[in-house]
């Protein structure tokens, strides 16, 4: 199962598409996907529904650092660059644990917004982005094989695809993490979980539709400078 060269240059943009079909599934199912376990007339409903978004927002933040440490070392302009990069193999930081965190960290980000959605919009982001992330970790591991060849191969053996080891897989390569870069490129990522944080403290939805709102013009800004060649 292989992504096609469309799919993965314009990852991005689907992935956003993804969100709004998600979404939009409200005006069909009304019923938030927390809430159509927790009735409204349960005296503790509020506090079991903060546990839960609690949960998301945990996902979140795990989903942020992740690609953020991923991002340290991979370098997020190769990170959002439209083009499939294969010259070089990454063996560091979280890379040591699992082949492709920065897609499980993706998986993370689009199970944990799920829970704002509705009851068939929560399924089909966390299902329709296991496919599409399976999809694209099928095309960038295809062209590491084919440019690394060996190198790649003995890579796959030692360190998993998609769930981590706890014990990292293979020794430091001694590459140092740039942190700046990492936060700035994954700053979306952690408005996300800010989001989802002040969500599960308040429960109003205008709170995470205006802090959802400013993470994507935040995003938007970010890959506008990246395409003018900004630092």
């Amino acid at each position: 199962m292989k992504a096609t060269e469309f799919e993965f240059r314009h990852r991005s943009i689907l992935n956003l598409i993804h969100f709004w079909i998600a979404f939009q599934l409200y005006s069909v199912d009304h019923t938030n996907v927390v809430w159509a376990f927790v009735h409204w007339n349960n005296p503790r409903g509020d506090s079991i529904a903060r546990i839960v978004f609690g949960f998301a927002a945990l996902l979140l933040g795990l989903a942020a650092t992740l690609r953020t440490w991923a991002a340290a070392y991979l370098r997020s302009e190769v990170v959002h660059d439209p083009a499939l990069h294969t010259e070089a193999l990454v063996a560091d930081g979280p890379y040591r644990h699992v082949r492709n965190p920065l897609y499980l960290g993706t998986f993370l980000m689009s199970t944990g917004l799920g829970f704002l959605a509705s009851r068939s919009g929560f399924v089909v982001l966390a299902a329709g982005a296991a496919i599409r992330i399976l999809r694209l970790i099928g095309r960038e591991e295809a062209e590491l094989e084919k440019q690394q060849g060996e190198r790649f191969r003995e890579f796959c053996r030692r360190v998993p695809r998609i769930f981590p080891s706890l014990r990292p897989s293979l020794p430091a390569a001694g590459l140092g993490p740039q942190w700046g870069q990492a936060f700035r490129g994954e700053a979306f990522m952690w408005g996300f979980f800010l989001t989802m944080v002040a969500f599960t403290i308040t429960l109003p939805d205008r709170v995470a539709e205006m802090l959802a709102g400013a993470t994507l013009v935040l995003w938007f800004l970010q890959r506008a400078r990246e395409r003018s060649g900004g630092a």
